[in-house]
């Protein structure tokens, strides 16, 4: 009994801590927590080596963001036609050229652009498009559109190609669950919402927290033993939820003692860009950080919300990267941006506008400066499909090219098929 508290112990010393924003961990979880006791597992883990490696932050638009009054063909007749209450005037807009302008509330955002920090990727789609949310977050989310039922997505299979055996804070997503794109058959990232969130919670919470003190061996309750064999530990392995295994205490140490001149809006996206800060600037080896927006589902009176959720993205966006200019840790850092799906090109009775297809996505980063700017033609307001914008770029192009010319590795293998990169990135 001695040796198996002491393997315990060597588990606990590690610092790798179960953590889970929910009230309870499921049964399995529980019943081998303590597999990673052995020493002997220990060399299937990656020490925290990766640390000064390449980042990639993905900032979901939930809801169908409107493309169209995100990246405003202010100059286009058919726009101002179609949307006579909510279209963005000439005067507001902060023009890109002649014909397109940003926001008039993204003005942090155009400053990245003008400083050769952001690429603006138009009309992104992809075939035989889906308006439904939940179906078309699935097929941007698992990357594979013509299958109806997925398990993984794809920075699942990406952590599960390039990471298997590695820390499982290979990934990280700020929120209550972690979205289809993060969730690999083998493994799964740690999600949570707030990092004061994580505790333990098995049925052996508290012989757990016993194992978290300094007590003597003999005061440990005989009847909490776990018997460790190759079969369970193999089933831990594998066990895609046992990947959220972290140092809870670290990451909390890092978000609550952490200084910032970035001012970041007070609000749950703003949070969570500064926690994805914090983590960063703790030399964690993150490869993936995960955070959303939701609220864009504009079907009514959508002038004045969309404003607002415009106004959230480019503060927080904008203090992220100043933040990360702070911390010297810029050129480390890609930032992506997408949305499920863009709007209809006509607004509707009530103001607002309704589902619809293609919209662009944002790069933000140094390794985008020599190709910064607009990417790819503006959808034609003229030639549409049922309404919506008809897509120029399939966004399984977009992904390709993040996972081979940023994250540096194969996209066959994790897409399913060899989509053509684009030539975006540079370092």
């Amino acid at each position: 009994m001695a040796s198996n508290s002491h393997t315990r112990r060597a588990f606990i010393h590690r610092g790798l801590t179960l953590v889970s924003a929910a009230v309870t961990v499921p049964s399995f979880i529980d019943s081998t927590v303590w597999a990673m006791a052995d020493p002997m597992d220990s060399k299937r883990l990656q020490q925290e080596s990766g640390a000064d490696g390449k980042i990639l932050v993905v900032v979901q638009l939930s809801g169908g963001n409107d493309g169209l009054n995100t990246v405003v063909p202010f100059a286009d007749d058919t726009y101002r036609r179609l949307r006579p209450a909510i279209g963005k005037k000439a005067e507001e807009v902060l023009k890109l050229n002649n014909y397109l302008g940003l926001h008039p509330n993204l003005a942090p955002m155009k400053s990245l652009y003008d400083d050769g920090m952001m690429s603006i990727i138009q009309g992104v789609g992809y075939p035989n498009p889906n308006r439904s949310h939940f179906r078309s977050m699935d097929i941007w989310h698992s990357g594979i559109p013509e299958k109806e039922m997925v398990a993984s997505g794809w920075l699942g299979r990406y952590f599960d190609n390039t990471c298997v055996g590695q820390d499982p804070h290979a990934g990280v997503s700020i929120g209550e669950t972690a979205p289809l794109s993060m969730r690999g058959e083998k493994i799964s990232p740690l999600s949570f919402e707030r990092p004061e969130n994580y505790r333990y919670n098995g049925q052996d919470a508290e012989h757990y927290k016993q194992l978290n003190t300094a007590a003597p061996a003999a005061s440990l309750d005989p009847k909490a033993a776990k018997i460790l064999t190759p079969g369970s530990q193999l089933e831990f392995l594998t066990r895609t939820a046992m990947d959220a295994q972290v140092s809870s205490d670290k990451i909390l140490d890092l978000v609550k003692n952490y200084n910032t001149t970035s001012e970041y809006p007070r609000n749950e996206f703003g949070n969570g860009l500064k926690t994805i800060a914090a983590m960063i600037r703790g030399s964690l080896p993150t490869r993936v950080y995960y955070v959303s927006l939701g609220g864009f589902d504009t079907h009514a009176n959508q002038m004045g919300r969309h404003d607002r959720l415009m106004k959230e993205l480019a503060d927080g966006v904008g203090a992220f990267w100043k933040d990360m200019k702070e911390q010297k840790n810029e050129q480390r850092v890609m930032m992506m941006c997408f949305s499920e799906f863009g709007r209809r090109v006509q607004q509707n009775a009530s103001q607002g506008t309704d589902h619809g297809a293609a919209a662009p996505m944002f790069l933000l980063g140094p390794a985008i400066a020599k190709k910064a700017g607009l990417i790819g033609n503006h959808p034609s307001l003229t030639q549409l499909d049922q309404g919506d914008l008809m897509f120029n770029i399939d966004f399984r192009n977009v992904y390709a090219t993040v996972l081979q010319d940023w994250l540096g590795t194969p996209s066959k293998p994790i897409l399913g098929q060899q989509f053509k990169t684009m030539p975006i990135i540079t370092a």
